[in-house]
């Protein structure tokens, strides 16, 4: 009993003292760099590209750990003749299939993700789209973080789905694929048949109170260490520390597309995109979302959450309460990124679950 205790009392004083203590000397410095960063302007005036390119040959040693797939391209229009930067996706199985799975990924990685998970569902006899977010894997990315906003993922996703014009579409989604592939579910939730939800979160800003600062710390603290190192985020080392079992294969995998700092500009402003308050401008989309999903959403959910991920650790209850009829799922032996842990088994229960056998 005693021994509980102890480790109780470490735990809170990690989470409300420790963990606080070290968010303020953090943001102290991003302060400080942000001072410096506006003094360099000053004198140093610097010209870059708006949106830059990863080159091919970053690519090019993927099929030995298990990305074969072919890659398709779209530049997709906003009207007054501009467009998105490019955006690629996959687009495999045959394309009059019954049945479409559309895999979202999050953050820091791409389609390599779902690597596993795509043969499993094309052997089924689905169509399967997996796109990369602007930023992020072959697509092209903005070099000013500026660029990257909620409504901007949001919108590249509802232009693509328009594109390839499909329906029936059974979401996928994790990370911060969760939070932009549910907000744009509320957006058009006619073309959806299902949801499949895994290791995410709606988070609609926190509210002030002990409970939710102890629950929210190490998020902060994350996201802390994000905006301090920004562009210079090391994208190989934070999958190193995400997955479970890392191959350097893998690993060099991941990193691929981003072979410098001009180009991590995505990743580096994705954790600071979640709300903290109410008053965010995610936050005002992730409420509505939340709404819709509990008071409008009729059709079949599957929530899978791992069991050793720090992340989003809780986050399933909410879930929970807010598609009750919901078939629940706990993934044994992954962390945060699930599908790289344990996707044939993720797939084989997906499978299961839109043939209704789960």
């Amino acid at each position: 009993m005693v021994s509980c205790n102890m480790k109780t009392m470490k735990r809170y004083f990690k989470r409300l003292v420790l963990f606080p203590a070290i968010i303020l000397a953090l943001q102290g410095l991003v302060l400080l760099k942000r001072v410096c960063s506006f003094i360099y302007s000053l004198f140093f005036q610097r010209t870059t590209p708006i949106v830059v390119r990863t080159p091919g040959e970053r690519f090019q040693d993927l099929a030995s750990v298990g990305y074969t797939f072919m890659p398709n391209y779209v530049d997709l229009p906003i009207g007054g003749g501009k467009t998105l930067p490019r955006v690629h996706y996959l687009d495999e199985g045959p394309r009059d299939a019954k049945e479409v799975i559309l895999c979202l990924h999050g953050e820091p990685s791409w389609s390599f993700l779902y690597r596993h998970m795509i043969p499993v569902f094309v052997d089924a006899g689905y169509r399967v789209i997996a796109p990369d977010f602007i930023g992020f894997g072959k697509s092209d990315k903005y070099v000013d973080m500026e660029n990257y906003t909620h409504n901007m993922h949001t919108m590249t996703l509802r232009l693509l789905l328009d594109y390839i014009s499909v329906k029936g579409i059974t979401l996928v989604c994790q990370d911060w694929g969760g939070l932009v592939g549910l907000s744009v579910v509320k957006d058009n939730p006619n073309i959806f048949s299902r949801l499949v939800i895994m290791n995410t979160g709606l988070p609609a800003g926190i509210e002030l109170s002990i409970n939710n600062i102890y629950r929210a710390s190490p998020f902060l603290l994350w996201r802390s260490f994000a905006e301090l190192l920004g562009t210079s985020l090391p994208v190989y080392s934070l999958l190193k520390l995400g997955l479970l079992n890392p191959e350097p294969a893998v690993l060099r995998a991941y990193d691929a597309p981003f072979p410098s700092p001009m180009f991590k500009s995505g990743a580096a402003k994705w954790p600071l995109l979640v709300p903290l308050t109410s008053h965010d401008a995610v936050a005002a989309d992730i409420k509505v979302t939340r709404d819709y999903l509990s008071s409008e959403w009729e059709k079949p959910v599957l929530i899978m959450f791992s069991d050793k991920d720090p992340i989003t650790k809780g986050q399933e209850h909410t879930f929970k309460r807010l598609l009750p009829r919901a078939v629940c799922k706990t993934i044994v032996g992954a962390g945060h990124f699930l599908q790289e842990d344990k996707g044939e088994e993720l797939a084989f229960h997906i499978v299961s679950f839109v043939n209704e056998k789960l």
